[in-house]
């Protein structure tokens, strides 16, 4: 009936800001609905997983796949954020510390450690309740920070459907972000 897109970047009024750096381009200027004859809705991929591993409160959302994802929800109301490209350390990001390249550059050992560093630091900066840790790189952590909990990616299936889930109430009328109340 629908259709929900996780995309790998930057997402804005549901459309693509730029070509994904992962993937082959052509996406900024397609038009999704009439292609799949069915209403579309696009947000960051790191923000369709917060949105399906969401139960309460302030969580914060970190994706460590090829690069670094964020999200976070307070009190249901969804932010996507870009925190990958923050300043870390000696010049370098976040991303540069967590992403992809940093594990095969750095191995496990070190790269978890960067990793709990990064999820206390930035559960801290933020004032998260709880952390869910994603994306297809979560499965190399083995302990996990005070606060972290390991997420599923399949979660992005349930965010997908959260998108749609209050839709008729923001066509009423209301200004107001999504709510993203677990179903």
């Amino acid at each position: 009936d629908a259709i929900s897109i996780g995309y790998p970047g930057i997402v804005i009024h549901g459309r693509p800001v730029h070509e994904p750096y992962n993937l082959g381009g052509g996406w900024v200027r397609f038009n999704f609905a009439k292609a799949f004859g069915r209403p579309v809705k696009m947000v960051n991929d790191a923000a369709m997983q917060a949105l399906g591993s969401y139960k309460k409160g302030r969580m914060l959302f970190l994706g460590f796949g090829a690069g670094l994802g964020s999200a976070m929800i307070v009190d249901g109301i969804l932010e996507p954020m870009e925190l990958a490209h923050l300043p870390y350390k000696n010049g370098k990001t976040y991303e540069d510390y967590v992403g992809d390249r940093a594990l095969k550059r750095l191995g496990k050992k070190t790269w978890r450690r960067c990793v709990a560093d990064v999820v206390t630091r930035l559960k801290t900066a933020l004032e998260a309740d709880y952390v869910v840790l994603g994306g297809g790189n979560s499965m190399h952590l083995k302990d996990l920070p005070p606060g972290a909990e390991l997420g599923d990616n399949r979660n992005a299936f349930i965010g997908g459907i959260r998108l749609w889930k209050d839709d008729s109430k923001r066509r009423a009328g209301s200004k107001r972000a999504p709510r993203t109340e677990p179903a």
